[in-house]
C-alpha cells in the first residue's frame, strides 16, 4: 500500500478520545496531511475522559493542535460539521483513507445506512463510494445484534473494524502503552510507518510517547 497524502480522521462522542488525538499526533509526526472532524459529543467526551476543553470552533481547535505539535503550513485543517464546502464533502477531492476514532454506535449506523446528515457522515460516505479506506474504531461494550448487523454490513463494503482492544503480550507499562497498541494497527491499516510498537518476532526498537 502506498504511504497515504491526506487522512482524515473523525472524533466522535464514544469513549476513547486518547486514540483519536493520539492518532492525530502520530500522522502529523509522520508527514501526514489531516483533515479532522469532530462532534459536539466528542467535545463532552473529551471534557470528562480528559479534561480537555474542546473549543466549539473549529478554527481554535485547529490553532490549539497547531500549537500542540509540529504541524507544518497547511498539513492540519479542521472542518466543522456543516462545514459543507469543505474537500472531504465532495468526492472529487476524498482523503486517501478515513479513521473514525473512536467511533460511536450512532455514526458506526449513519454509516451502515448511507446518511449524510453531517460533515462525518458525509466524508465517510464519500470514502466509501469511492472506494478508499475507510477504518472504524467502535468502543462498545457489551454489542447488540444491532451494532454486529451494522458492523458485518460494513465489514462486507470492506470497511475495516478495529475495536480499541491492546493486546498484553508486548507488556505495556502504562495506560500510553495501551493506547499506542490500538494506534499502531489504526497506522498499519492505513499503510502508514510507525515505530510504536515492536513487530511480533522482532526486538523492541522504543517508539517513546512524547508525554513519556
Amino acid at each position: 500500500m502506498a504511504h497515504p497524502s491526506t487522512v482524515t480522521v473523525a472524533l466522535t462522542g464514544a469513549s476513547g478520545l486518547p486514540y483519536g488525538l493520539r492518532l492525530i499526533e502520530c500522522l502529523l509526526s509522520a508527514n501526514v496531511r489531516v483533515w479532522v472532524l469532530y462532534s459536539q459529543a466528542a467535545q463532552v467526551v473529551a471534557r470528562q475522559e480528559m479534561g480537555l476543553s474542546l473549543p466549539s470552533r473549529p478554527a481554535e481547535v485547529e490553532a490549539w493542535l497547531s500549537e500542540r505539535h509540529d504541524v507544518r503550513p497547511g498539513q492540519l485543517r479542521v472542518f466543522g460539521r456543516e462545514e459543507w464546502f469543505a474537500p472531504v464533502a465532495s468526492g472529487s477531492n476524498p482523503a486517501d483513507a478515513m479513521v473514525v476514532c473512536p467511533c460511536s454506535m450512532g455514526t458506526l449506523a449513519a454509516i451502515a445506512c448511507g446518511m449524510s446528515d453531517n460533515l462525518i457522515e458525509r466524508a465517510a460516505d464519500v470514502t466509501l463510494k469511492e472506494q478508499r479506506k475507510l477504518v472504524l474504531v467502535p468502543r462498545e461494550t457489551p454489542l447488540s445484534a444491532i451494532h454486529l448487523e451494522n458492523m458485518l454490513k460494513l465489514a462486507r463494503l470492506g470497511v475495516v473494524i478495529l475495536p480499541p482492544v491492546p493486546g498484553f503480550y508486548t507488556h505495556p507499562q502504562t495506560v500510553g502503552d495501551m493506547v499506542d497498541f490500538v494506534v499502531a494497527r489504526i497506522l498499519d491499516q492505513i499503510g502508514v510507518d510507525h515505530a510504536l510498537l515492536p513487530r511480533w518476532g522482532e526486538a523492541a526498537t522504543g517508539g517513546a510517547r512524547d508525554d513519556a
